[in-house]
């Protein structure tokens, strides 16, 4: 009899994983939504509406073989999963693959393809009629949001706020000069170092004129705002503490197989993890690739030896629409500033649309 590999979470890492064991056993994918969704394509979706449907991918194209059940789960043990409907799917094999939520348009409100989309269509028309952005949040999302706007509208004046004085601390200083230049010359005003004393009145995404304060004292008039900041581990289904104990900030303690501490056929993988690195796509499908060798040495009746180990120096690549942005890349000699034409090639002129289409198929559009 075949075992059963049953995945929480369709996402980058887990629809990676899901794909990669389902010729090895029968595949249970489980996720509330009706398709994966490229979420690096979000804020490009937004700026421009008919590229929105390029960043969605149905779940039903991704398994042959497999199985997709669109629930959410409420409850994991270490002999399998309970649905939001009271629905028990048994495992021999659990992966955890949930991820973290983040603030729209970043990452879709909706779990149906259709109405995410006109979400987006609708937040679209909200920003084509403001003449003045405000971004909260100087991080990748923040200034990937500023990039997509400023070439959409290059006449919109964007400004972008952040309690920290520095971009991108932790990466190379050439990274960060070239970043404050690339800005410079798109015209997108930085305000760093200071926080707001209060956010807008209106509500994000929504077109309103306000005027703010910062606590260095400047004020900043705009006709809509964006949440750039605010990351959330998706790990509420495991606060019943049935399957493990949480880290203090959320995240779920693996070892160095990526097994769930305490579980030997339990993994978990990409942002939900406490292993210590940046969470980023580029780790969750790494983190696919180990849990996948893993599993199948098991279901063959070998011992799990692939282990992870993250990068020795933080990566990055960061578009300023479709022909700008700043990146740094691992090498054996260490890290390395690529230019604005590598961030391209390799991800700002197609945001991994390609990578994707090889692995479920065409999308719609």
């Amino acid at each position: 009899m075949s075992s059963t590999v049953v995945v929480v979470g369709g996402g980058y890492g887990g629809a990676a994983v899901a794909k990669a064991l389902e010729a090895e056993a029968d595949v249970v994918l489980i996720d509330p939504r009706d398709a994966f969704a490229n979420v690096a394509g979000s804020l490009r979706a937004l700026a421009q509406p008919a590229w929105a449907a390029r960043m969605f991918f149905p779940f039903a194209t991704l398994l042959t073989r497999g199985t997709v059940i669109r629930e959410r789960a409420v409850s994991v043990d270490p002999d399998g999963v309970t649905l939001s409907s009271g629905r028990r799917v048994p495992a021999d094999y659990l992966v955890l693959a949930t991820g973290s939520s983040y603030a729209y348009p970043a990452k879709p409100k909706a779990d149906a393809t259709e109405d995410a989309l006109a979400d987006l269509r609708d937040t679209h028309k909200e920003l084509a009629d403001a003449e003045r952005v405000l971004i909260v949040g100087a991080g990748p999302v923040g200034l990937e949001l500023a990039g997509e706007i400023k070439d959409a509208w290059p006449s919109k004046s964007v400004t972008v706020v952040d309690v920290a004085a520095t971009l991108l601390p932790g990466f190379e200083p050439d990274l960060r000069d070239d970043l404050h230049r690339q800005l410079d010359d798109l015209d997108i005003r930085l305000h760093l170092g200071a926080s707001l004393t209060a956010l807008p009145p209106t509500e994000a995404g929504r077109a309103g004129a306000f005027t703010v304060a910062t606590t260095g004292g400047a004020e900043i008039t705009a006709d809509i705002w964006f949440q750039a900041f605010g990351v959330r581990v998706n790990s509420d289904y495991l606060a019943d503490g049935r399957l493990t104990t949480l880290t203090a900030r959320g995240e779920v303690a693996v070892t160095d197989t990526l097994n769930v501490a305490g579980h030997g056929h339990v993994y978990a993988i990409g942002d939900l993890t406490d292993v210590a690195e940046d969470k980023l796509a580029a780790c969750a499908l790494r983190h696919a690739e180990v849990v996948a060798k893993n599993i199948t040495a098991q279901l063959r009746g070998e011992r799990p030896t692939t282990t992870y180990q993250p990068l020795p120096h933080p990566m990055i690549l960061l578009p300023l629409g479709p022909r700008g942005g700043v990146g740094q890349m691992p090498t054996p000699e260490g890290p390395t500033v690529v230019s604005a034409t590598t961030v391209s090639q390799y991800k700002g002129a197609d945001l991994f649309t390609g990578r994707f289409t090889e692995q479920f198929g065409p999308t719609a559009a």
